[in-house]
């Protein structure tokens, strides 16, 4: 590595930055004003020759414009390193100076979505403890750049090899094959959920541009007519039923080979590292003692192929609703990959002897009553949305659905404490063991509600950087034990747990 680079006065990006900057806006205006521009050009040709021109000035302004605009963003942002601070300064009309203590960053991220890949480019991402977001995105490095910035900022707090891994083994590869498993055992049901959200989001703006095009509510009707069209035959029920598993499945091989293709997972001395992504690579160094609680799951398909999927969780601001940002992910692992990691993070056999403690039996009629409500609730939905009472047959696919669920979640769900570690069980079609070490709980609640009151139990809320973790329905006198024990770990604990 290149040790004459130097960061103490305030540097740009690489010139390419511009491109980046200048394609991102773009894409920007794309995603918003797609539905329209592809309208405009289906019905240029019906356009007078005035028309016509002014609307081609119109979009060659507009591209001169972003232009000009990613310039004078590139020109403006610069940064540097002074003391134990990282100094930026960014903005177009409103300066704006950014100082963050070297301290308090938790990790440095190198990415390259398309256009970075294809100008040979690497974005460096800044994050601190306790922020919802990503606090400084430098978009355009050298890679000799990058690994400098690294190193200068990492060295305040500790000296590692920077990403000179590729001599090293890694503890978990996932070529294309095991792509295919981990995605075929995926939560289709959630990727089906997001196709259709966007599929929804993209309705309603094709809507919104047929009503100002056309004075019939053209789009409206015909969705009207195929709806009446399908809910009158059973078997166009059970195609639509189909094609939408076939998306569901579809999704998850496209969401699974986007976001963890080539994925590789390293173990260091301090720290794990992990490279994934296609369109969108991720470079990501995680620092052990910046992981707040690690959470393991799996589901009956994944059981049967031996993988489950490992998610590390880091600090947020407790504050912050959206906390997906400080998620990091690793798919595939085995048994074998799953103890190396526990055993890097934890005492080894620290839960061994410890006691498998359940909810009191409230909790079983607390899930009983969620699930007879969401029947409730799909079953008003679906009458108000096709008003028939054709709907109500469903009800024998919603009823044992539900009642499937809450027994398995009813079962998966329990805790145990050792002397340093909690555990955590949850789930229903999915099983989540969440572990997390006691001198990390930051607060601890109980919460008791008026029902709960009579039967003299309680939930107990622990709150850490990276979220809270709850254990439901405890005994009252069992909860007075926990929250006791789990205070005094943390009072007389001298770890750091950042």
């Amino acid at each position: 590595m290149d040790k004459t680079i130097d960061f103490s006065e305030f540097t740009r990006q690489s010139s390419k930055g511009i491109i980046v900057i200048y394609g991102n806006l773009l894409i920007t205006i794309f995603k918003k004003t797609w539905v329209v521009f592809l309208l405009l050009i289906t019905r240029i040709s019906k356009f007078r020759h005035f028309d016509k021109t002014y609307f081609i000035v119109g979009v060659i302004c507009l591209f001169v414009f972003l232009f000009i605009r990613s310039y004078v963003l590139f020109r403006n942002f610069q940064f540097k390193i002074e003391g134990d601070n990282f100094i930026l300064k960014k903005g177009i009309f409103s300066k704006k100076n950014t100082s963050i203590s070297l301290d308090r960053i938790q990790n440095i991220n190198f990415s390259q979505n398309l256009i970075q890949q294809l100008i040979n480019v690497y974005q460096v991402s800044i994050e601190t403890a306790g922020s919802n977001k990503t606090e400084i995105s430098i978009k355009a490095l050298s890679l000799q750049d990058a690994k400098a910035l690294k190193e200068k900022i990492s060295s305040k707090d500790i000296q590692e090899k920077e990403l000179e891994q590729d001599s090293l083994k890694p503890l978990l590869t996932i070529d294309a094959g095991s792509l295919l498993k981990v995605s075929f055992s995926e939560n289709h049901l959630q990727s089906l959920l997001v196709f259709l959200g966007l599929l929804l989001g993209f309705y309603q703006q094709i809507e919104d541009v047929f009503k100002n095009f056309f004075e019939e509510d053209i789009l409206k009707n015909y969705v009207k007519e195929s709806k009446e069209l399908v809910f009158g035959s059973f078997f166009l029920i059970v195609i639509v039923l189909f094609v939408l598993l076939i998306i569901a499945i579809a999704s998850s091989f496209v969401r699974v080979f986007l976001f963890h293709f080539n994925l590789r997972f390293f173990m260091k001395n301090d720290a794990f590292e992990i490279k994934q992504g296609l369109t969108n690579k991720k470079m990501i160094v995680l620092k052990k003692g910046k992981v707040q609680s690690i959470t393991i799951s799996t589901n009956p398909l994944k059981k049967k192929l031996g993988i489950s999927y490992v998610v590390f969780k880091q600090a947020v601001s407790g504050k912050v609703k959206k906390k997906k940002e400080k998620l990091i992910k690793i798919v595939g692992c085995k048994e074998l990959h799953l103890e190396r990691i526990k055993e890097s993070l934890f005492l080894k056999n620290e839960l061994v002897n410890s006691k498998k403690e359940y909810p009191h039996s409230y909790f079983k009629f607390r899930i009983a009553f969620k699930s007879m409500l969401w029947i409730l609730f799909i079953n008003v939905f679906l009458l108000l949305f096709f008003n028939s009472l054709k709907t109500l047959y469903f009800n024998s696919i919603w009823i044992p659905l539900f009642l499937f669920i809450a027994y398995k979640k009813i079962k998966k769900t329990f805790f145990k404490i050792s002397e340093n570690l909690l555990l955590v069980g949850k789930g229903a079609l999915e099983t989540h063991f969440t572990y997390v070490e006691i001198f990390k709980i930051q607060n601890i609640k109980l919460r008791q509600t008026i029902f709960q009151k009579r039967r003299d139990i309680i939930d107990v809320v622990l709150q850490t950087a990276a979220g809270k973790i709850i254990i439901p329905c405890v005994p009252y006198h069992r909860a007075i034990d926990i929250y006791n024990y789990m205070l005094y770990k943390v009072e007389k604990s001298t770890k750091e747990w950042m």
